[in-house]
């Protein structure tokens, strides 16, 4: 098992943070005369909600099979990355590394919390540089942070040598599986408990179909979930959103069909699409959307808005290429027919 020392880590003044403290951190009963957090009295939504999400993580617990102090639950993965570089990263100092083409927003967020942006892309097949990565993190000493996305957006695969990373790296490595949900077998859940420096960070926002409620879940080493949740606001997750997601997880079957009906609709676009002349190429995807190399992605791109079909136009990060969501099975067939039309 890997060890780190933790407080090397973190900033100075985090491991000095005297945390605020709610009423609920100071009485977390469900029963009595509440007279202590200045709430409204009256009506259905007038009480804080539980700032530590208890029943959430105790779902989560027993579906993850991951202790709740090894739990921390976001307002969306977003807060989990905001959280993650005011944790570990000073601000004009310390620099993080990330992949692109990837998800935009590790490094807006490293941007807004002035830490330096180190850019490595992905090779040619959309796969780690590892050797590069590597050697900057033994030749840079201000690297706290790597973000990797597994299946990586854009792309839509699976990054290999994610192993090697964390083995080799004395930071923290972010490793975001918002789409593993479409390839559940190979998660790294298991792997926090053998890498103290691995962060996990999963959502409903995808699978479970809940974006609009803002739930996003990172699984760690205890001691860093400590940190997180020292920084966090007090009611960061809504009680609205907890329960949102404590009735996915009890139709834990009903996310089942929906995974199926998403991948077997994503093999008929493949197939469909291939068939198309204006497609060039259509990358494999362990996702839940398709990157697609096509003739030209600005006009074909505008077309489908005109049409209101939207998909993403994903040009600036990888040529002539598209990001189509794989839809239901009529919206798939809507788009497919729009585009049979523009290949004539």
């Amino acid at each position: 098992m890997k060890t780190i020392d933790l407080e090397k880590l973190v900033r100075p003044n985090i491991l000095a943070l005297k945390p605020y403290s709610s009423a609920r951190d100071e009485f977390s009963g469900a029963e009595g005369v509440f007279l202590d957090a200045n709430e409204n009295p009256y009506g259905t939504l007038n009480r804080y909600p539980d700032p530590h999400q208890k029943d959430l993580k105790a779902a989560l617990t027993e579906i993850k099979h991951v202790p709740a102090e090894q739990i921390f639950i976001g307002n969306g993965s977003d807060e989990i990355i905001d959280l993650i570089y005011r944790v570990f990263a000073e601000p004009g100092r310390d620099s993080v590394i990330v992949c692109p083409p990837t998800y935009g927003m590790y490094e807006v967020s490293a941007n807004i919390n002035n830490v330096n942006v180190i850019k490595i892309p992905l090779t040619d097949d959309f796969q780690l540089n590892i050797n590069e990565i590597l050697h900057k993190t033994t030749t840079d000493p201000s690297v706290k942070l790597i973000f990797v996305c597994s299946p990586n957006n854009p792309t839509g695969n699976r990054l290999k040598d994610v192993k090697v990373l964390v083995e080799n790296f004395n930071g923290i490595v972010v490793l975001d599986e918002a789409y593993i949900d479409f390839r559940a077998d190979r998660t790294y859940l298991p792997k926090i408990q053998k890498y103290p420096n691995l962060i996990v960070m999963q959502t409903f926002s995808k699978a479970w179909a809940l974006a609009s409620a803002r739930v996003g879940v990172a699984y760690a080493n205890a001691g860093i979930v400590a940190l997180m949740d020292k920084v966090k606001p007090p009611y960061n997750v809504s009680k609205l959103n907890q329960e949102a997601a404590l009735k996915a997880l009890s139709l834990r079957h009903e996310e089942s069909t929906r995974v199926s009906k998403i991948l077997n609709e994503r093999e008929f676009l493949i197939e469909k699409l291939e068939e198309l002349p204006l497609v060039k190429k259509i990358y494999p995807s362990d996702a839940n959307f398709l990157l697609v190399e096509v003739s030209d992605a600005d006009h074909i791109y505008n077309h489908l808005v005109n049409k209101k079909i939207i998909v993403r136009n994903r040009h600036s990060q990888v040529e002539n290429c598209i990001r189509i969501t794989v839809g239901t099975s009529n919206e798939n067939r809507l788009l497919l027919s729009e585009l049979k039309n523009l290949s004539l």
